[in-house]
């Protein structure tokens, strides 16, 4: 099991990443949640067995259609209190 933070930088609000990130990380039965940044960026974490966030932060890199990741920052973060996978307030 792993858990990873990540903060997804280019064109990635207005352009459905949070919703897709979140059906994406359900698919992969993921636990964690999405949010917008007022940097313009999505943070997101993600937990659940290695592969799967692997798997997970592999399609980050392109995302829905519209969008275009310039950049992942990842780093170790905590598993979430919750099951599930959620929306956050923007940050």
């Amino acid at each position: 099991m792993s858990t990873v933070h990540a903060i997804i930088t280019g064109r990635v609000q207005g352009v459905w990443y949070r919703a897709w990130t979140q059906k994406t990380a359900e698919k992969l039965g993921l636990s964690g949640w999405v949010r917008n940044r007022s940097d313009g960026a999505v943070e997101a974490l993600f937990s659940g067995p290695d592969a799967k966030v692997a798997e997970m932060l592999r399609q980050c890199r392109t995302g829905p259609m519209l969008a275009r990741v310039d950049d992942i920052r990842q780093s170790p973060g905590e598993a979430p209190d919750q099951p599930g996978f959620h929306f956050l307030a923007n940050r």
